[in-house]
């Protein structure tokens, strides 16, 4: 049962807050924010290398700095077949980039007092209430223990539940989580995770970092206690205040020859298209709100959200959190790091200790990356936002990300 209630005045102002109209942001010359236009030129060397050398059939690389957008490029082509090219317009698989706007979504709910971060998840998801943990350390065969502590909403938000993916590792778990099907099929997100209930936590909760499906059940979440659906309350009360037109959970029919076709790496070396307009999972009607990684989006419009959270919670005008919320959302929640260099906030990596990382950057710069090889990051210090992305699988085969973060930071001279 939810033990706060939204107060009176909260639900008048968001009913006050009309839609925000999509705004493209200003542009300006590089050297007017503070980089050096032929050091930025660097960037797109590297980049373009990728589309001609057939690694990928198409790339977009934005930078944001002091308000402006200072670079902008399109290289290649959204579906090979068509020969259609990639453009600002191109609607992007975003895939784990979701995850940073499932938990704003959970934030705002946060700040109106229907939990604390510390609550049990099962005081809002019954089906969790007894969820046990998988032991491998008892004498004789593996068992199931009690979790020594429950499993919290900070929890899920920076992937401390003991919850695991099910795809990215082979252990009994894991296991376990293919044989149930929990990424497969059409399931409604409810059924998905009363699914979930059922199985083992892979570890204790709180004792590790391990990326999980822990942001699907914080959708869940979210819909329990706004008694809305996922995709409602993203289109009311984030995307529509912020202007983010082409933010969505399904392609329609209509913007399917928007909808950048997604590949991976064939046999002797050529593109194979793996997932292409309508016979795309992302066709409509889609049945699993994936809060983990659901959505479809266009660079322009995940820019105005990158600029909310660079703004403290605020863009042109329209506030959806605080900037207190953000400042926490965005520091280190771990004790340790789940990589050298990096920690993990409420929903997005956190660089902790540049020499350690191996990379360019300033302290306490956030982001994250989608399994289609998307990437973002926000360096409030330097007011600076990055981008890049593709349609390829997997994430990780090449540096991509890594090389255009070292592009954007060495052009920094100002």
């Amino acid at each position: 049962m939810l033990r706060r209630l939204w107060s009176l005045a909260a639900l008048c102002l968001l009913l006050a807050v009309p839609p925000a109209q999509a705004q493209p942001a200003p542009t300006a010359e590089p050297t007017a924010v503070g980089l050096s236009a032929e050091r930025l030129e660097r960037v797109s060397d590297v980049m373009r290398p990728y589309v001609e050398d057939n690694k990928v059939a198409g790339l977009m690389t934005m930078v944001y700095r002091r308000g402006e957008v200072a670079h902008f490029r399109a290289y290649g082509e959204r579906d090979r077949q068509t020969g259609a090219p990639m453009t600002p317009n191109t609607l992007f698989r975003i895939y784990s980039m979701t995850k940073p706007i499932t938990t704003v979504a959970a934030l705002m709910l946060y700040e109106e007092g229907h939990f604390q971060l510390d609550d049990p998840v099962a005081e809002y998801l019954p089906a969790f209430e007894g969820v046990q943990v998988y032991d491998t350390t008892a004498a004789g065969a593996p068992t199931r223990v009690p979790p020594r502590r429950p499993m919290t909403i900070q929890d899920l938000m920076r992937h401390t539940s003991g919850l695991t993916y099910g795809v990215f590792g082979n252990t009994p778990v894991d296991s376990m989580y293919r044989a149930a099907g929990v990424l497969g099929g059409d399931r409604p997100l409810a059924a998905t995770v009363d699914t979930l209930a059922t199985l083992p936590l892979l570890h204790q909760p709180g004792t590790q970092w391990h990326y999980s499906v822990s942001t699907d059940v914080l959708g869940r979440l979210v819909e329990v206690v706004s008694g809305q659906s996922l995709d409602t309350f993203f289109r009311t009360r984030i995307f529509e205040p912020l202007g983010m037109d082409d933010t969505m959970f399904e392609v329609p029919a209509g913007e399917m020859d928007r909808f950048a076709t997604n590949y991976a790496m064939g046999e002797g070396g050529t593109l194979v298209a793996r997932d292409r307009r309508g016979d795309s999972d992302f066709a409509a009607p889609v049945t699993f709100l994936s809060g983990g990684g659901g959505l479809v989006s266009t660079m322009d419009d995940y820019l105005r959200f990158a600029r909310l959270l660079l703004g403290d919670g605020a863009v042109d005008g329209t506030r959806l959190l605080s900037p207190k919320t953000v400042a926490l959302m965005t520091q280190n929640h771990l004790d340790g790091t789940h990589e050298p260099g990096w920690g993990f906030g409420l929903g997005v990596q956190v660089a902790t200790d540049l020499p350690a990382a191996s990379t360019l950057g300033s302290e306490g710069m956030y982001g994250w990356s989608g399994l289609a090889n998307t990437f973002f990051f926000v360096d409030p210090q330097e007011e600076l936002i990055g981008m890049v992305w593709t349609q390829f699988v997997p994430n990780g085969r090449y540096p991509i990300g890594e090389q255009f973060r070292v592009g954007v930071y060495q052009s920094i001279v100002d």
